[in-house]
């Protein structure tokens, strides 16, 4: 159980738990029903990725706090009438992945929070009437990989009033036709019927008079018999549009994205084998501003394909094996401001950027560009984000960067570079991120003997521990922000003899012991000027040496430490046998002692009054056990009627002697000593009897103990 705390909107303390009963890293737990007793305030419960069959009425009693519910990747086919009904604040339902035929009329029974509603990848066939109509705040239905194959079928979903959002991919739909749907939808925005083989389109009338989103992709797989729009005016409204991966003639993809006059952004991803230079002429209207292209085989980027496209913002042109650009190429994208061309067959530039003066983010990612000129990123004043790794560049000129002065984030990792001396000379000067990760800037130098790192703003060495430097005999690092110096670094350089990290802002405490007693105490690496090294942390020692610092705080005295410790066991062994051999019965006579105060506390506890066994323990001896057989008990029991405790005939056999003689004192309500002074000295168990005695008296602050003198 996660617990969370979260304050809403108004101001309001809310403690947030979330339940989660199975992940995917354990879902083969394989629960067949849903778990109880669940926390009544539960926010948030998933108990997705299990072998749950059903859902019946009282699974989720007394859960109406629940907030969001995913019960996806099971095997539910049955959901009992009004099974959810005691979710009465439940926003978003996730029945995902599971085996549900039909959507009934009270299985949403009592949901009227719900915004957001997930049935996909389910074996829907039909859904009855009225199932949605008591959903009054739905937002949010997704239907994407069913089985309905009629539009028709939709009829009770689209009664959700204030639907806005509708996922009705990959159903089997051949027909989409507006004359099968009830009445107009006033707020959907969001449509998408992609994955579905449909060979007609029609729409007679406007029914989407607020659609901004439609996804059509992967929908044409074959020449489309009836695509109508009677009024184009119809999907005006759209500004977002998918027709990725349809496989019809170009004239009629050409005819379909003309119904389509107001669209912003457009996919037209992995239209294999089409002109794209044709198709581009009517997709780039005046109002589009992004498209993606990719995987579409575009080898070669010709002078006049982007010409149409003027007012382009974003272009996207991923996988689409190009290996050939023209300096014209984009001469017509002047308002271009982000150019995604990674993953393509790219060896060179070809200056085909410079005519981008207002590109802001730049992907050449997963190319074969081997080396870059000075004027590839010339007039790319506006550069923001660069991305140029997973290619083959070596070196890196100064000038290359010059112009790029307001770059921000330059990635350069898993190149071939051997060295970045001079790259940067001239820029970016407002560089903020840097990632030269997975490079061989040293691994091809291992013989190299001599570095100077000085003044480049080093804050650690530690990426000379891979760099394979095992010839390395002078290092030099002065000037720069070194606070720390690892141990691992030094071992990495086994040749070294001279080190002069001068200048550098040293932190003096336990994380540079060793490096301080390395160089004091070495005699094969020269440490330059250490008596000059100045302590930068912390205040209460800046300006201190570094060498003079004392690291003997810092080392763990083992020895001393194992000493002490194996000292104390053997002075702790000692002391327990003396005690054991001297003091036996002390401590026998103690643990039973404490053992009678532990039972007497228990016993108190489970009762404030005590019924005794017996009116009174007799102790007597061998010797006066006549007197007490002959006239002390005919006396008390025959003429008193008294209960008496002996122990030749009440002790229970088997027991300890000493358990036995507790027990008798506690469970009589006097004790009685017969005895003479002679046999009380001498016997060992009276003696016992008798303290005992006394410290039940005290404890019990009554009269127990009473002697007779015989």
């Amino acid at each position: 159980m996660l617990l969370l705390r979260n304050i809403d909107k108004q101001g309001r303390d809310l403690f947030l738990i979330f339940v989660i009963l199975i992940t995917r890293s354990n879902y083969r737990m394989s629960y067949r029903k849903i778990p109880s007793p669940l926390p009544h305030n539960t926010v948030n419960l998933d108990i997705s990725y299990n072998a749950i069959h059903q859902i019946v009425e009282g699974d989720f009693i007394r859960l109406s706090n629940l907030i969001i519910l995913n019960i996806s990747h099971n095997r539910i086919s049955e959901i009992h009438s009004n099974a959810l009904s005691d979710l009465a604040n439940l926003e978003e339902l996730n029945l995902s992945n599971n085996k549900i035929k039909t959507v009934t009329t009270k299985l949403l029974n009592g949901l009227a929070n719900l915004s957001h509603l997930r049935l996909d990848s389910n074996y829907l066939e039909t859904t009855e009437n009225q199932s949605f109509a008591t959903l009054s705040n739905l937002r949010l239905v997704n239907l994407t990989n069913n089985k309905l194959k009629h539009i028709s079928k939709l009829h009770p979903v689209l009664q959700a009033p204030h639907l806005e959002e509708l996922y009705l991919g990959k159903n089997g739909f051949k027909v989409f036709n507006s004359s099968d749907i009830p009445s107009a939808f006033f707020g959907l925005k969001k449509l998408d019927l992609s994955m579905n083989p449909l060979t007609v389109f029609k729409m007679m009338e406007n029914i989407f008079l607020g659609l901004e989103y439609l996804d059509l992709s992967s929908c044409f797989h074959s020449n489309i018999s009836d695509w109508f729009i009677l009024d184009k005016a119809f999907l005006n409204t759209v500004k977002t549009l998918n027709l990725s991966r349809n496989h019809i003639e170009e004239n009629q993809l050409d005819y379909i994205m003309q119904s389509f006059a107001s669209v912003t952004w457009m996919a037209l991803d992995g239209l294999k084998g089409f002109k794209v230079d044709t198709f581009l002429q009517t997709a780039c209207s005046s109002s589009l501003r992004s498209i993606h292209l990719e995987d579409n085989n575009l080898s070669v980027l010709t002078h006049r394909m982007f010409r149409p496209c003027a007012l382009l913002n974003d272009l996207h042109l991923r996988n689409n094996g190009v290996s050939r650009m023209y300096k014209s190429s984009f001469k017509h994208l002047v308002n271009l401001t982000e150019l995604q061309i990674q993953k393509n067959l790219l060896t060179q530039l070809n200056d085909t950027l410079q005519v981008l003066p207002n590109l802001r983010v730049l992907d050449l990612h997963l190319n074969s560009i081997g080396n870059l000129d000075c004027s590839d990123f010339a007039n790319l004043t506006q550069l923001r984000q660069l991305y140029l790794h997973r290619n083959r560049i070596v070196t890196i000129k100064a000038c290359v960067f010059k112009d790029l002065g307001n770059l921000e984030e330059l990635i350069l990792s898993s190149n071939r570079m051997l060295t970045v001396r001079g790259t940067f000379t001239y820029g970016p000067q407002n560089l903020q991120y840097l990632d030269l990760n997975n490079n061989k800037l040293f691994q091809p130098i291992s013989g190299l003997n001599k570095i100077t790192l000085g003044r480049t703003h080093l804050k650690s060495l530690d990426f000379l521990v891979d760099a394979n430097l095992s010839s390395l005999t002078i290092l030099r690092a002065s000037t720069n922000d070194l606070e720390f110096i690892n141990q691992t670094v030094i071992q990495s350089l086994p040749q070294l003899k001279v080190l002069d990290l001068q200048n550098n802002s040293f932190t003096c405490d336990c994380s540079n012991a060793w490096f301080i007693d390395w160089a004091v105490k070495n005699n094969k690496t020269q440490v330059l000027y250490l008596n000059m090294y100045e302590c930068r942390y912390p205040l209460s020692l800046s300006g201190k040496s570094l060498a003079a610092f004392n690291t003997e705080s810092c080392n763990v005295n083992y020895d001393f430490i194992c000493f002490v410790y194996s000292s104390s066991i053997v002075i702790l062994t000692l002391v327990i046998s003396f005690i054991y051999h001297f003091l036996k019965w002390q401590l026998v006579y103690a643990y039973y002692l404490f053992l009678a105060f532990l039972n007497d506390k228990k016993r108190k506890r489970t009762s404030n009054h005590l019924d005794f066994q017996y009116d009174a323990f007799i102790s007597y001896s061998a010797q006066e056990e006549p007197w007490v057989l002959e006239e002390l008990v005919p006396k008390l029991e025959g003429q008193h009627g008294l209960r008496l405790c002996l122990h030749h005939r009440d002790f229970q056999p088997g027991k300890a002697i000493i358990d036995n003689i507790v027990d008798a004192i506690y469970n009589s309500r006097k004790t009685l000593f017969n005895t003479s002074g002679e046999n009380f000295s001498i016997f060992s168990y009276r003696n016992i009897y008798h303290r005992k005695s006394k410290y039940h008296t005290k404890e019990t602050k009554s009269s127990h103990t009473k002697t007779l003198l015989k």
